[in-house]
């Protein structure tokens, strides 16, 4: 009896793999991260048909391999979630267990891609990468801060600059839209906390900037 339950498992979880096989070999999911990569350079303007197919297919295999580590944590989280014969707390606890492995081999995967772009690209296209990957909310940030609070220190500044970079090193690795703006809500939170702390009234100075930034559009459309 307890052969035929190893085998049964056994088939079971060939019969995942397979699947899971198929579905990133499918050429539809392939053709549909290469377009993805290639929005990316398109946009970094490199001028060289070989460079920019190298680095297409590298950009195109990390949202590949990243897909295959979220993908696996959250089926095998789903099945934790359903196990009926676990308690609320082991749930929990294995669902826990799974997220902080399925983190580390996100970091592994991390830095090993990186070192693939640093084959093909300088330290300032590699970071029009990143930007790419997470829909330049970085950038679009930074000029929000500054354009909100005119009168930011060289100090301010660089603290909100530097949250940010570390946001957008996890948001890239995110497995959707949702979890990679969900990074840059978290460290706009701390970029808040911090500013308040400072001495800004983050309220006011939000409405103030709304205002200025109506009156702006107003006198460029002529109204």
């Amino acid at each position: 009896m307890k052969s035929i339950t190893k085998i049964s498992i056994m088939f079971l979880l060939f019969a995942f793999c397979k699947v899971n096989a198929q579905q990133y070999a499918d050429p539809e999911y392939i053709k549909v991260t290469n377009e993805r990569a290639t929005k990316i350079v398109e946009k970094l303007a490199l001028g060289n048909k070989e460079k920019e197919k190298a680095v297409t297919n590298i950009i195109a295999q990390q949202f590949r391999d990243l897909s295959k580590i979220h993908d696996r944590r959250d089926a095998e989280i789903k099945k934790v979630k359903e196990d009926a014969s676990l308690s609320k707390e082991k749930q929990n606890e294995k669902a826990d267990k799974l997220k902080a492995d399925a983190d580390k081999s996100i970091d592994k995967l991390h830095q090993a891609y990186l070192k693939k772009l640093g084959t093909q690209l300088n330290e300032d296209k590699i970071i029009e990468v990143k930007d790419g990957m997470t829909y330049g909310v970085l950038p679009i940030t930074v000029a929000g801060y500054n354009d909100m609070l005119p009168n930011l220190t060289e100090a301010q500044k660089k603290y909100i600059y530097d949250a940010l970079v570390e946001a957008r090193e996890h948001a890239m690795d995110g497995g959707s839209s949702k979890e990679k703006h969900a990074w840059f809500g978290k460290y706009k939170g701390r970029i808040n906390n911090y500013l308040s702390k400072e001495g800004y009234d983050l309220n006011k100075e939000s409405a103030d900037w709304h205002k200025r930034v109506e009156e702006r559009e107003k006198a460029k459309s002529g109204k």
